[in-house]
């Protein structure tokens, strides 16, 4: 018997509730092995705009928002 058949032989034998529990594990342990894409910096997300962003404008910027 393999992990699968043996993890179905054990979801068959709980209650309606304890299935739904043992598949919100597997959906968390599932989305903790999922590998996150990486965030963008601002400069990446303006570089398909075609517009030059300098790190004088982004302090210039910041010190506009104080």
């Amino acid at each position: 018997m393999n992990i699968e058949q043996a993890v179905l032989e054990r979801l068959r034998q709980l209650p309606i509730d304890k299935q739904q529990q043992l598949l919100d594990f597997a959906e968390f342990l599932s989305q903790k092995t999922t590998p996150k894409t990486p965030l963008q910096t601002v400069k990446g997300l303006c570089a398909d705009l075609k517009v030059d962003i300098t790190e004088e404008d982004i302090a210039q910027a910041r010190q506009e928002m104080l």
